[in-house]
């Protein structure tokens, strides 16, 4: 069996929902688009079809060979500017739509909930709902909340509710390095995308929420971004400005990264068998980014085609990891 925990979805049911309710975001067709923005604010972009088409989906993954996706949503629409009642009632929303496409396919979905991180104490009461009420698996976070960075001592709630409940947090890049002109060569997904990953565990490693909560659940898209090919040089930092780097840290970043885990949308076996090597093949889980163009779209024999793996290696990686993971939730 093939598990791939790094896949994005917008419901069908869910957009209808927002055009026809007061969530905060508008929805608007143009030209046979869908169009989402937030009410009397910026726009956030074109609904993909494929992202709100199942049927399409499922064949997907028969052609790919991935038997479950855990689905989760298209991290433009985390909802993270709105205010308090549309947010709470937003994420709402959002899982309950995503709980009843999973539901109507068991045997091939699972799903991530979002949460309305901008106000911590309604996320982790939104997650503890969506876990035990809705049976999903976690949620999917972006990598920063309103300007904020995930070390910012008033997430603490959440990450108290993530870890009591041993549940999934996959961490997703969002808006990526803003300050910097990465719009030409394609650099923001090339590499804004992995690099605002790095700098988002970069601040919960040297921030100290592992150290709070060590039983956190995270596993880093993109192949951990950066973070497994510069662990050397975060733990310089650490041990040569301790008076900068280790203000929050009694042990070097090295210990908290084989903590993680990795999906393997890495785009080169050589750099996956790397990334087994670095963090062990009991942390590293598949993934697709399916349907985006910077997927993978044969991730099975993406892990098939990794340099020296074990028959052990490569099941873990297809489906134990994941499969352990789940049973560790407390519902």
């Amino acid at each position: 069996m093939s598990i791939d925990l790094h896949a994005h979805i917008i419901p069908p049911d869910f957009v209808a929902s927002l055009q026809n309710g007061d969530y905060g975001i508008d929805i608007e067709i143009d030209d046979g688009k869908v169009l989402a923005s937030v009410s009397g604010g910026q726009t956030i972009g074109v609904l993909r079809a494929d992202l709100r088409d199942v049927e399409g989906r499922l064949a997907a993954m028969d052609r790919s060979g991935v038997n479950v996706q855990v689905l989760a949503g298209w991290i433009d629409l985390n909802g993270y500017v709105l205010g308090d009642a549309h947010g709470a009632a937003y994420s709402r929303l959002f899982n309950e739509s995503l709980a009843g496409v999973a539901a109507a396919h068991p045997d091939r979905f699972l799903a991530l909930a979002n949460v309305p991180l901008q106000t911590p104490a309604a996320a982790a009461a939104e997650l503890t709902y969506a876990v035990q009420e809705l049976g999903m698996a976690g949620a999917q976070i972006a990598t920063t909340v309103a300007g904020k960075e995930l070390d910012d001592p008033a997430l603490d709630p959440f990450w108290e509710a993530a870890e009591s409940l041993r549940c999934i947090l996959v961490l997703h890049p969002f808006n990526p390095l803003p300050q910097r002109g990465l719009k030409r060569y394609f650099l923001s997904n090339a590499i804004g995308r992995p690099a605002e990953s790095t700098i988002a565990i970069g601040h919960m490693i040297f921030g100290g929420v592992f150290e709070r909560f060590p039983s956190l659940v995270v596993c880093i898209v993109h192949g951990g971004g950066f973070l497994p090919y510069q662990i050397g040089r975060m733990d310089q930092a650490f041990h040569a400005k301790p008076e900068l780097a280790a203000t929050h840290l009694t042990r070097p970043p090295s210990e908290w990264e084989a903590h993680l885990y990795y999906d393997t949308v890495t785009h080169n076996p050589d750099v996956a068998r790397f990334l087994v090597d670095q963090v062990g093949a009991t942390h590293v889980v598949l993934g697709t980014d399916y349907p985006f163009e910077m997927g993978d779209a044969g991730p099975v024999d993406t892990v098939e085609a990794i340099p020296g793996l074990s028959d052990e290696q490569r099941r873990l990686i297809l489906e134990g990891n994941v499969l352990r993971l789940l049973d560790d939730i407390q519902r």
